[in-house]
């Protein structure tokens, strides 16, 4: 099998100064593997407070700039995992999510609410993408 660790700015540094042992990106026998995405800016590594429409903006623009540094695209995914903190959200994140996803064939998706996570935000995505 062939595999290579793809790395993503300041989210991979920042996962490595925390000792997180995930990789951002994966690449692996025509795939990319994105791991879940949180609302941190992929250049500084810098969390924002902001609602829950910014947050979708921030995690979708970080798996932009996860796709690209592995050589594929918003346009190659085939699958993604919405993870929420509140179901209420769902609406708010599907008109974010439907700017950056179009053309009409859209990956298959997961919308799943979860409890929280040991940092303060509400929205995180993975995906998968041909690459």
């Amino acid at each position: 099998m062939d595999k290579e660790t793809i790395r993503v700015g300041a989210i991979s540094e920042a996962m490595e100064r925390n000792n997180v042992p995930a990789s951002v990106a994966v690449k692996a026998n025509g795939f990319v593997f994105i791991a879940g995405l949180p609302p941190v800016d992929h250049q500084t590594g810098q969390r924002e407070i902001c609602d829950v429409v910014r947050q979708t903006e921030i995690v979708l623009d970080n798996l932009k700039a996860a796709l690209e540094a592995a050589g594929s695209s918003l346009e190659k995914v085939v699958k993604c995992t919405v993870y929420i903190t509140n179901a209420g959200y769902y609406d708010a994140v599907n008109r974010v999510y439907a700017k950056y996803f179009t053309g009409g064939v859209y990956p298959a998706r997961t919308f799943v609410t979860v409890g929280s996570w040991p940092r303060e935000f509400d929205v995180e995505v993975d995906a998968i993408a041909l690459a």
